[in-house]
């Protein structure tokens, strides 16, 4: 079977992590200035999806990462060159901000209500954060934590992100019980729809750097200004790092703990 060339591959992250946002930002947008509701089950439910679509959009030519730090932790065990890395960053990151100046033109009428219903005035800080509901409607497009708490929302990245590298490996691990490979976009979009709603709320769970920040850059440009970057005491850098090491750390551990107490893939499973 051939391999890609690099320019399917770059095309295939390209549009995946696209679809990906102009889903996952367009159903926040939905909820929070078209007041669609129930909330976070909609909102974790949409997501869920989202990932699974655009992981069969993208798979076959560039095995689906749309996320820097999935392509961070395939480099650490040898599934793909370090020279790719950057080029997969560039392409998810550039889908991510498209996606969500898409989202933004899609939805401008409704920002110029939602602003006006809540007197919004874009990229003000009040007390170091955006003011007004959604972040002043910067909450459409990367994530702000709940709390003030540095370490806990370092942690919850971290945690959420190894949760999903870790579910991902199994999910698509041949060794183990996988599923036919038709299945596993929808099984790795079940396991982001889980870790949603069972830990998401705290940070917004972006456990994706391009997903957070291609549309904070989106946003910067769209008239919240730096003022994206300046909120909740320059809180952008956690959704970057912290993901990232998250999913070394998530993957290493099931190819220590799980992936080699299995018997070779053609043995059969147990029931």
């Amino acid at each position: 079977m051939s391999t890609p060339s690099l320019r399917s591959i770059l095309i295939g992250e390209f549009f995946g992590t696209f679809l990906l946002l102009v889903i996952g930002n367009g159903v926040v947008a939905s909820v929070n200035l078209l007041n669609k509701q129930a909330d976070w089950i909609v909102i974790t439910t949409a997501w869920g999806l989202a990932v699974a679509l655009a992981v069969f959009v993208s798979a076959r030519l560039s095995g689906g990462h749309l996320n820097p730090a999935v392509t961070l932790a395939m480099a650490t065990r040898g599934e793909i060159g370090w020279s790719a890395v950057l080029p997969y960053w560039f392409a998810q990151l550039a889908g991510a901000f498209c996606g969500a100046v898409v989202i933004y033109a899609d939805y401008s009428s409704a920002f110029a209500a939602f602003e006006q219903a809540n007197h919004i005035v874009r990229g003000t800080l009040v007390d170091g954060k955006l003011a007004g509901p959604a972040d002043g409607g910067a909450g459409i497009f990367a994530t702000y934590p709940k709390y003030d708490n540095l370490m806990g929302n370092l942690f919850s990245e971290f945690l959420g992100t190894a949760l999903l590298l870790f579910g991902v490996r199994a999910v698509t691990d041949k060794h183990n019980a996988a599923p036919r490979m038709n299945l596993e976009p929808v099984l790795i979009g079940v396991v982001v729809w889980a870790i949603g709603l069972s830990i998401g709320g705290l940070t917004g769970y972006a456990i994706n750097p391009a997903r957070d920040l291609g549309p904070r850059l989106a946003s910067c440009v769209l008239g919240w200004g730096t003022a994206v970057f300046r909120s909740h005491d320059y809180y952008f850098w956690v959704p970057l790092v912290a993901p990232m090491i998250g999913g070394i750390f998530g993957i290493h551990v099931y190819d220590l703990a799980i992936h080699r107490q299995l018997p070779p893939a053609e043995e059969p499973s147990q029931a």
